[in-house]
């Protein structure tokens, strides 16, 4: 799978005991470093502003906003750190992890 660490465009586990892991998020739970696709590109959150309403405005690595209100879903990618270290277990359910 591609990889340019540093890049949105990452796939696939990451370096450091941390995956990419797919996340459905709203005004409510969006993130920093939130990879979201939007026309087709891969644009990562680097800054939020809070809008009244409950609304955010999500400013993109390339300038670009996207403001989503409080009924806004979307898919989006989450750098995940694994405990440990190992990216292999970062997504299995708790009864299988040790």
């Amino acid at each position: 799978m591609p990889r340019t660490d540093g890049d949105a465009t990452v796939r696939g586990p990451a370096l450091n005991g941390a995956v990419l892991s797919p996340v459905e998020i709203t005004s409510a739970s969006v993130q920093l470093g939130d990879v979201i696709e939007v026309g087709g590109q891969q644009c990562r959150v680097t800054d939020l502003f809070q809008l009244p309403g409950g609304a955010k405005r999500l400013v993109f690595d390339s300038g670009d906003l996207l403001t989503i209100h409080t009924m806004t879903r979307l898919a989006a990618l989450r750098l995940v750190r694994v405990r440990g270290g190992d990216p292999a277990h970062a997504l299995a359910t708790r009864r299988h992890r040790r």
